[in-house]
């Protein structure tokens, strides 16, 4: 059976987003300096040669092993689940061609029609919970795995329902002091992981935790 996973980046304080990182001040990255702090967030990712493929920024980019180990990322998602928070924000930033080739199940209360993209992806807006739309991705992904891509209360959701089987962090050492934790809201007992995989650079520390 096919794997459901979360790949995220996490600041050293645990946070996914920094705060002010919300569709009312998406025009302003200097508020509260959300911008410059998701940027060093993201840096390890934004320099490889995988990444700059998949939006189609031209040759170039680091090789190694944290480029081999999001490639096969990459490569292994056969669906994707996402919030509607993350959902309005990438559309307001993606290109035309999303960058996720995939089937992507938005989990919203709002009724909309599937939105087609070039390139493979096509965005389905599940109303009815969590467990349909894991339900939707199971169908759509095959053999291959369901990546639960955010935001946070997207994964506690599905955390909180013992449905993650693996957990990728790459953790980078930032600082937000404020803005949306990762690991919040998930209840007692809370799910049971081992570590893995460790697979450290000068940007992130690449951890894999399995399920127990």
């Amino acid at each position: 059976m096919s794997k459901v996973f979360v790949n995220i980046g996490l600041s050293l304080d645990g946070y996914m987003a920094p705060e002010g990182m919300t569709l009312e001040h998406w025009g302003d990255p200097g508020y509260k300096d959300w911008g410059a702090k998701w940027g060093a967030l993201m840096t390890w990712l934004i320099k490889l040669q995988v990444f700059r493929e998949n939006l189609k920024f031209g040759p170039g980019g680091e090789t190694g092993p944290v480029n081999d180990l999001m490639r096969h990322t990459t490569a292994r998602i056969g669906a994707n689940i996402m919030g509607k928070r993350m959902f309005e924000q990438g559309e307001c930033s993606w290109p035309e061609d999303a960058p996720f080739h995939t089937p992507v199940y938005v989990l919203t209360h709002e009724k909309r029609e599937p939105w087609v993209r070039p390139g493979g992806t096509t965005f389905y807006f599940v109303n009815e919970g969590p467990e349909r739309a894991l339900e939707l991705a199971r169908e759509a992904a095959g053999s291959r795995d369901i990546r639960i891509a955010g935001g946070a209360d997207v994964i506690q959701q599905y955390l909180k329902l013992g449905a993650v089987d693996e957990l990728e962090i790459a953790l980078v050492p930032v600082l937000f002091g404020s803005g949306r934790r990762l690991f919040e809201n998930l209840g007692e007992p809370g799910p049971q992981f081992r570590i893995d995989r460790v697979l450290d650079s000068p940007a992130a520390t690449h951890l894999r935790y399995v399920r127990q």
